[in-house]
């Protein structure tokens, strides 16, 4: 998988970041998947200096209803329609996502001419396809707001032929029967059982992506063990109250979180248009005292899990 920061800046964009939007390119070697967490204001704009086409864009996640994460979303969904794109999209988010996708579409004599649903979620399980998995966590922030923890699901174990072969077995339909691990009968009455050839299965990927949150509970349970957490740092160490007060969390307290989750890997997001390119460098070092494995995202920034 490989994530690609459409926008990293916090409430308002400055002149070389935009607001929140991530794109996750599931690379899955048969369909694909291109994912969208957040959609703040601009972020087609900021598609276009990809190679990446919102028509290919088939899920899209929001963490809460606030304008930075958000107002983006009903330009984008046109644009995608005017394009004539007919590929299904889904829009996962907060209660209120709807009436909001809805609205802004009848109040501006819009439309789709794709199928698009929209499911309004709560904690839990929000979708499996047997692939993947994304499950949402709550978090602190002034408006409902999640997170998104998004599991690849494990693979199974390469088939050991070589010892098939040893013992008998000719390649063949069986092998494709043994690889998923089933019991099998060959001509001559043996009875085979297909995890007995198998290696150990290999382990899917993990990512957490955050929305805005001061901390919070369920924080360790969305970032255990993930290969790399998202995590917001709006806000330096010395203003962590304010930060807090607001909904939001200091480089200390993300750095803190991915250090006691024990993460691979720690993107930091959302900072503060007060931050200038040597202010983002203190920000960093902050982080990196606590939690080395850290980078703090730039706009256009790809980062591979």
């Amino acid at each position: 998988m490989e994530l690609i920061f459409l926008g990293t800046s916090a409430g308002v964009p400055t002149r070389s970041r935009n607001v929140t939007a991530i794109l996750l390119d599931l690379k899955h070697p048969t369909r694909g998947g291109l994912w969208l967490f957040d959609c703040g204001e601009g972020t087609q704009h900021q598609l276009l200096h990809t190679a990446y086409h919102p028509g290919k864009l088939d899920k899209i996640f929001i963490t809460h209803l606030h304008g930075d994460h958000l107002f983006g979303l009903p330009g984008l969904l046109c644009s995608r329609s005017m394009a004539g794109n007919a590929n299904p999209l889904t829009i996962y988010g907060p209660v209120g996502i709807q009436e909001f996708v809805e609205t802004t579409l009848r109040l501006s004599g819009s439309w789709t001419d794709y199928p698009l649903e929209v499911v309004e979620i709560g904690e839990g399980l929000v979708f499996d396809d047997g692939d993947y998995q994304v499950h949402a966590y709550p978090l602190n922030h002034p408006v409902e707001c999640y997170g998104y923890r998004v599991q690849e699901h494990d693979k199974p174990g390469a088939l050991n032929a070589a010892a098939l072969q040893a013992d008998g077995v000719k390649p063949g339909p069986l092998f494709h029967r043994l690889k998923q691990g089933e019991t099998v009968t060959l001509e001559d009455g043996r009875v085979i059982n297909g995890q007995e050839y198998l290696a150990p299965p290999q382990p899917g990927k993990k990512l957490a992506i955050f929305g805005d949150t001061a901390p919070c509970p369920s924080a360790l349970r969305l970032a255990e063990g993930v290969d790399v957490m998202v995590h917001e740092a709006t806000l330096e160490a010395a203003m962590e109250e304010k930060a807090n007060s607001r909904g939001h969390s200091s480089t200390r307290q993300a750095a803190q979180l991915a250090r006691e989750a024990g993460v691979g890997k720690l993107i930091v997001t959302h900072v503060s248009s007060r931050y200038d390119v040597r202010g983002c460098e203190s920000l960093l070092a902050e982080c990196r005292e606590v939690f080395p494995a850290c980078e703090l995202a730039e706009d256009f920034a790809q980062v591979s899990v």
